[in-house]
């Protein structure tokens, strides 16, 4: 885990500093989220994410180590494309243990807009910090109100894994002035962790508070990934 942090903090003033096809007057901007996660019955997790964007393009690394059952190591990029009809966002994910995935996500209008998106991966074992199905279908609705509210309303549904996983998030963004924002995303689930094993539900909250650079979460969520247990999740984040 330290060797991973190691490199992880020797990447960003490479990033910060790279120019590869971008004008060298848009520097990288870095987010590195530290987070802790408690899970019933589990071992406690820890999780390392290093996030670099410029314009369009956004790439990113991370570490999750839980005591020394299970650990991954995953990298990922994404493009948004702004057109005048909305935005469009493919991603490609990929982690140790030979997970590979993808998605296509659609915003479409202004200021009220429709949500879009699909997924697919190669179903090998991944630790989904998503903690949404990632071979799905999501499907939604989201408006700004003003200058300082943003709210959307969208459901993840598995279309792949006949496990009938399905979540509803509502999340409210609210930019109180120039320097803080508060966002929440209250969530509600119900599927199966996979096909015939019984069902399970639950519920979901988040709580999210930047102030300049820095943030720092808090969530709590019922039968996470749709499992039998419940999980507390805190997380804290600088961007620079």
């Amino acid at each position: 885990m330290m060797k991973t942090i190691f490199c992880m903090l020797c990447f960003a003033p490479v990033l910060a500093q790279a120019q590869t096809g971008v004008a060298a007057s848009e520097p990288w901007a870095l987010k590195l989220t530290p987070s802790f996660y408690t899970t019933e019955q589990e071992h406690n997790a820890v999780d390392l994410n290093l996030r670099a964007n410029n314009g369009a393009h956004a790439v990113w690394v991370g570490q999750y180590q839980r005591g020394n059952e299970f650990q991954q190591t995953r990298t990922g990029y994404e493009y948004t494309a702004n057109f005048n009809w909305g935005q469009m966002v493919p991603s490609m994910q990929a982690a140790s243990g030979g997970f590979a995935g993808g998605s296509l996500s659609f915003q479409i209008g202004h200021p009220v807009y429709a949500l879009l998106s699909v997924g697919r991966t190669n179903l090998r074992d991944y630790y989904n910090l998503n903690f949404d199905p990632n071979d799905m279908v999501t499907l939604g609705l989201g408006a700004h109100i003003g200058h300082d509210h943003q709210l959307s309303l969208f459901t993840v549904k598995d279309n792949r894994l006949a496990t009938d996983q399905m979540i509803t998030h509502g999340v409210w963004r609210w930019q109180a002035n120039d320097a803080d924002r508060w966002t929440t995303d209250l969530a509600y689930k119900d599927g199966r962790s996979s096909a015939g094993e019984a069902r399970v539900s639950g519920r979901s909250g988040s709580l999210t508070y930047d102030h300049h650079q820095t943030f720092v979460r808090l969530a709590y969520d019922e039968k996470v990934n749709f499992s039998a247990h419940n999980q507390t999740r805190l997380s804290a984040g600088l961007r620079f």
